[in-house]
């Protein structure tokens, strides 16, 4: 019955490896590159890259005209900031000789230069400028094929991927808590994971890891709806906190495969922004930004705010500490208690572009 009293969950079997890590040292293991992993073949990790909006950045992190090198999507980027403010993303390599044109590019206006030959190209990949030449080639007059669009939302950089460069389907969920004064701004942590972005998906409507990997003293009975691309849950509980058990509920909220959001209601309100994109087959880039009301993470009730956050970073640790080496199996051997894993599987499906559509009868 201890746990019921304390918001902390026990320590379990991976708790071994983080038991050790502390302050710097923890944030170092989260983004540490993970050695003598089984390879991607090996764990067989061949998935596509999902469809929908994926975060790239925050906003804040990108002023008026700087460029940076990105990966993600299993491809180079560059992404900048132009001086009428709008963020642009393009393949990196310029089409004149190859050379990367987030290591060295500048901003020049709207424009991105490339850092070899000079070369300036807008948003849709035009070459608008070449200094030394008379002629632009016209094969690069053209947009190129793929386009990135790219919005800022909810204090993130997000753009639309689409392995066939198709356009959005539904647009980016704003959060009014975001850009509310009475909240605070976003507290962030980040995690590289070596897993494929469905197998981490997956891991909210599995019931019966909480138990054995978190430490909780029962399965979450949750209510699960699904609407299209949007998923959503709720689950009420007792939850315990240092002064005892409190009527709590946390409301989760998926638009398409790379936005989603949980509010904690009951303990200390809290929403968590979740922007999860994949860099390779088995890499995920990993930034969750939470923010609170400032009454209650200022207040007398900070301290219950910060072990809120600090327990929900703990849960993700423990997961990254089976992601990172965990196998995808296509047909995995579910069991009664395990939760809808199977369901959201098939729900997961309709954001793979390359593989043909599931049947809507297959998705009820």
């Amino acid at each position: 019955m201890a746990a019921s009293t304390d918001a902390r969950t026990a320590p379990v079997a991976v708790q071994q490896v983080l038991s050790q890590l502390k302050g710097e040292e923890l944030k170092t293991w989260r983004v540490a590159e993970v050695r003598n992993r089984p390879s991607a073949d090996e764990r067989g990790i061949d998935l596509p890259f999902p469809l929908g909006w994926f975060a790239i950045g925050y906003v804040d992190e990108l002023p008026v005209g700087e460029a940076r090198p990105i990966r993600y999507f299993g491809r180079e980027l560059v992404m900048w900031r132009g001086e009428d403010g709008q963020v642009r993303v393009l393949d990196a390599y310029c089409r004149h000789l190859g050379a990367h044109m987030g290591h060295g590019g500048r901003v020049v206006g709207n424009l991105i230069e490339c850092p070899f030959h000079a070369w300036r190209y807008d948003g849709e990949g035009i070459v608008r400028e070449i200094p030394y030449a008379r002629a632009i080639p016209p094969q690069v007059k053209r947009p190129c094929a793929h386009q990135w669009v790219v919005e800022e939302a909810n204090g993130l950089i997000w753009t639309w991927y689409h392995p066939f460069g198709e356009k959005p389907q539904w647009a980016l969920e704003h959060y009014p808590e975001t850009s509310n004064p009475e909240w605070t701004p976003y507290q962030r942590y980040e995690w590289f994971v070596y897993a494929p972005l469905q197998s981490m998906a997956e891991n909210g409507v599995d019931s019966a890891h909480f138990q054995f990997v978190h430490g909780t003293a029962g399965f979450p009975d949750a209510e699960i709806f699904w609407d299209g691309h949007r998923r959503s849950g709720v689950v009420s509980a007792k939850m315990g906190t240092p002064t005892g058990e409190v009527d709590g509920r946390i409301v989760s909220g998926q638009n398409g495969a790379g936005q989603s959001y949980t509010r904690f209601e009951g303990i200390s309100e809290t929403l968590l922004v979740a922007a999860i994109t994949p860099i390779d087959r088995d890499r995920v880039h990993a930034r969750f930004a939470f923010t609170q009301p400032r009454a209650e993470a200022e207040g007398p009730g900070a301290g219950l705010a910060r072990a809120l956050i600090r327990d929900i970073c703990k849960q993700f640790d423990q997961d990254k500490v089976i992601w990172d080496r965990q196998a995808y199996l296509a047909k995995a051997i579910i069991c009664d208690g395990d939760g809808p894993i199977i369901r959201y599987r098939r729900y997961y499906e309709q954001f793979y572009a390359e593989r043909a559509p599931v049947p809507a009868a297959a998705l009820a």
